[in-house]
Parts: C-alpha cells; sequence; structure tokens
C-alpha cells in the first residue's frame, strides 16, 4: 500500500554488547560448524534484561528524538517473536504504565520477523486528532532455557527498536509498506511438533534444525509443498516490485537494502538479483555482528545508517523481512 503522510518522527534502539561467536566456542556453547553455518561474527546478548524493559527504553528515546510529548501518542503496538514474560501477561501494559498512560489504545503484535511491518500497515490507517501520534516498538531476548541461539540455523540476537510515527514531519517518510504470504508453508515452523497441548514439548529446546530439516524431506515428496517453496521466491520479488512501485521509485533509486538479520545466502537475500544491488548496499556488515535481532532488525539496521550517516536527505532505503507463514514484508523510506 502506498502510504500517505506517514513520518518516522524518532527512532530509539537498545542494543547490548554483542559475544563473538568465537566466544561461544570457546564456551563449549557451539562447535566450530555450527559457529560458521549463518555466517556471522556474533550476536547481541542481554543476559537478564527483561524484553520489556528494553523496549521501554527504547521507546523513551525514540519519543525524546521525535520531540519529547508522550501525551501526543495514541496508539501503542508492541511487536515480538518470543516470549516476553510470564504466561498470561501482556507486555504492552508495562509500557502503557512506565510511558504512555492508559489513554492510549494498545496491543501486542506476534508476527514474527514481520511484525514492525504490519504496525506500519495498522498505523497508516489510524487518525485521532488530539493524539495522532503511533508508538511502534519491538523487543526480544532470545536467552531462555528453551532456545539455543547458538545451535540455532539463524544466530538470534537481543535488543529493542521503537519508532514514533507522525504526520507531516520526521526524519524519513514511510513511502510503502506491504506483506504477502504463501500460507500452504505453516506446517515448516511446527514440523513434528503436536498442535495440542501447547507447550506439549516443555523442557526441550527448540530445535529449528531439526524442523527445517524434517520438513524439508517430507516436501521433497509432496509436489503441493515443492511448488509452494517455488511460489514463495516469485511471491518475494513480485512483492519488493509492487512496494518500490507504489512509493513511486524504481530500483535504481534505492540507496540502502535492510533486511531481516540472516545468512547472505538465504532466500531473503534473493531479493537482491531483482534490484541489481550487491551486498555490500545492504546492511549486512551490521547485521552480522549483532544477529537476527527479533521483530525489529531491520529498523535497528535503519537507525544504524542513519546514526552513522551512511543515508542523507533524499535517499531511499528498502527495509525487508521474511518470518514464519510464510510472509515476506517490505517497506520504503525517504531520508529527509
Amino acid at each position: 500500500m502506498r502510504t500517505s503522510g506517514l513520518f518516522i518522527g524518532g527512532l530509539g534502539v537498545f542494543v547490548p554488547e554483542p559475544v563473538s561467536v568465537e566466544s561461544a566456542v570457546e564456551q563449549g556453547w557451539c562447535s566450530t560448524d555450527e559457529a560458521t553455518l549463518h555466517g556471522m561474527s556474533g550476536a547481541a546478548v542481554a543476559g537478564e534484561i527483561p524484553a520489556p524493559e528494553m523496549a521501554l527504553s527504547a521507546a523513551r528515546d525514540a519519543i525524546a528524538a521525535a520531540g519529547g510529548r508522550e501525551a501526543d501518542v495514541g496508539m501503542l503496538l508492541y511487536c515480538d517473536m518470543w516470549h516476553q514474560g510470564p504466561d498470561g501477561w501482556l507486555p504492552h501494559y508495562f509500557l502503557q504504565r512506565h510511558l504512555v498512560g492508559g489513554q492510549v489504545v494498545a496491543m501486542e503484535l506476534r508476527h514474527d520477523a514481520n511484525s514492525m511491518f504490519s504496525a506500519l500497515e495498522l498505523a497508516a490507517t489510524y487518525d485521532r486528532a488530539e493524539r495522532p501520534d503511533v508508538l511502534v516498538v519491538a523487543a526480544d531476548n532470545f536467552g531462555t532455557p528453551r532456545f539455543d541461539r547458538w545451535r540455532s540455523p539463524v544466530l538470534f540476537g537481543d535488543g529493542a527498536v521503537a519508532l514514533v510515527l507522525k504526520r507531516g514531519q520526521g526524519v524519513a517518510q514511510v513511502l510503502s509498506v506491504g506483506s504477502s504470504a504463501v500460507p500452504e508453508l505453516e506446517e515448516g515452523s511446527r514440523y513434528g511438533e503436536p498442535m495440542f497441548p501447547p507447550g506439549a514439548t516443555t523442557g526441550a529446546r527448540l530445535d529449528w534444525a531439526a524442523r527445517d530439516d524434517g520438513f524439508v524431506g517430507m516436501a521433497s515428496e509432496r509436489t503441493d509443498l515443492r511448488t509452494a517453496l517455488l511460489t514463495t521466491e516469485k511471491m518475494m520479488l513480485q512483492l519488493a516490485s509492487r512496494i518500490v512501485a507504489e512509493a513511486g521509485i524504481s530500483f535504481d533509486d534505492i540507496v540502502r537494502a535492510a533486511f531481516t538479520n540472516l545468512a547472505p545466502d538465504s532466500i531473503e537475500h534473493r531479493w537482491l538479483e531483482t534490484m541489481r544491488m550487491p551486498m555490500a548496499r545492504t546492511t549486512w556488515d551490521y547485521s552480522r555482528g549483532v544477529g537476527q535481532l527479533g521483530a525489529g532488525g531491520p529498523f535497528a539496521a535503519l537507525h544504524h545508517l542513519l546514526d552513522t550517516g551512511q543515508v542523507g536527505s533524499g535517499d531511499h532505503v528498502l527495509l525487508g523481512a521474511v518470518g514464519n507463514g510464510v510472509t515476506a514484508s517490505c517497506a520504503v523510506v525517504r531520508v529527509l
């Protein structure tokens, strides 16, 4: 969808110090082969800091960067991928209590790596004159007993990122945003696990590699799944082309691209073939040092581009993510 008058008024991030893969190997947390599988050099590790506390820190920085008016926030969208706290507790109330108050429409969005893009689509339709701003926050801490970041096919890092979305002013304008899915592949992210009761394998660590291997093996024997896998790549290319066109530009106008922090040879980076863009114009050099930052990775990378002066006035940046579903998301922003 082409957005109208939607601006990023301020960004905030909380990314803890990375731990190198060399250190992980020395500590016995993973093997050398496992450490080199994803091509990353390290992951941001938050230790005992809860994800909602990282979210609160990033949100405060974003609001300060946008002018410091919490009273202008009328909607709060809290994005995440992994557990946020005790079962039955919702994390967005923590930010309401400590930051924006109870007169705000607030909800949690769990849409995997696509969460912040879905939040942008919701924010684009939000219209409340007396409290016009939308606060979008994403936070995850993967350092829980059931998650083994060092032996995952993707190296997950902890952190938080926040955006204050405004009307008519900001550091960047959101020109377009959208998502598309291949739901025939939803089984891939639960393969080998019962749907009910939830948490039936409680006590065992989440094994993404085993799920992926099992599902790919099954897909090799089923024509419908093989077709769906081929459809995924086509869908991604069509989505990127559509979102860029809706922004009113061409791929030649894209200065930088920020994707979910995955390995260079992942399916996501096949987008680069369509854009005729080398890896050097992505944020891989930054991403490979902090890991896949949960629901907010591409937007943390956008903050890095702005903070380090790698993009300037008039530059267009393409943001992209692929998550469970299988869903792909894209957005185009223009730096102001």
